[in-house]
């Protein structure tokens, strides 16, 4: 039996990290078997790429690189652990994924929105989230949570507002998988509600 892949979007400061873990958490409590991953990141290569593309040295990088060292990271993200781990029954809870590239490096950076899907589907073999939760919080909220510390939380309040205005379109496009999930002052009751989609889209 398969597992489930899950996934969790949005901009920076909504507190996915934190989540991820609360859902894995009550997850394992339901005695399924959990493992949290992150994008870029989660293998010896994607980690290497993600301290490329998040240090403030490389302020002069495109978003058409930023795009190709993304998708090596999820390239190799999903054939060495999502996919081998699905294949086992286990839950995926994932840190960001195509929807994130979709919009940072599309709606915020420009890039060609049809080549970033097509480049995606070529990356992750076609592998889609069964559920992505958008965790929706106020750009300035959320900017400061996040303490600025890596080049793209500094790209300004205007790219942010691309991006999370981006997040808005994909959810309506895609309403079957992306549920989105207002960021309250406690974590608790936002993990609240993502268990209560959880539950009543996989009845559990």
């Amino acid at each position: 039996m398969a597992g489930i892949f899950i996934t969790l979007e949005g901009i920076e400061g909504s507190g996915k990290s934190t989540q991820a873990r609360l859902l894995a958490d009550w997850l394992q409590r339901q005695g399924k078997e959990v493992v949290v991953l992150r994008e870029p990141g989660s293998t010896a290569i994607g980690e290497r790429i993600r301290d490329i593309l998040l240090t403030k040295e490389f302020k002069e990088m495109i978003p058409i690189t930023e795009l190709f060292l993304f998708l090596a990271s999820r390239a190799q993200l999903v054939e060495e652990k999502i996919r081998p781990q699905l294949q086992k029954g286990r839950c995926v809870i994932l840190d960001r994924y195509i929807d994130s590239t979709i919009v940072y490096q599309g709606y915020g950076g420009g890039v060609d929105i049809g080549i970033i899907e097509k480049m995606n589907n070529i990356a992750t073999g076609g592998l889609q989230p069964d559920i992505t939760f958008l965790l929706d919080i106020d750009i300035p909220e959320g900017l400061n949570k996040s303490g600025f510390k890596d080049r793209i939380e500094e790209k300004g309040v205007d790219f942010h507002t691309k991006v999370r205005e981006g997040y808005f379109q994909l959810a309506e496009k895609y309403p079957e998988r992306i549920f989105i999930v207002k960021v309250k002052s406690d974590p608790d009751s936002t993990h609240k509600e993502i268990k209560k989609i959880f539950s009543h889209k996989f009845l559990i």
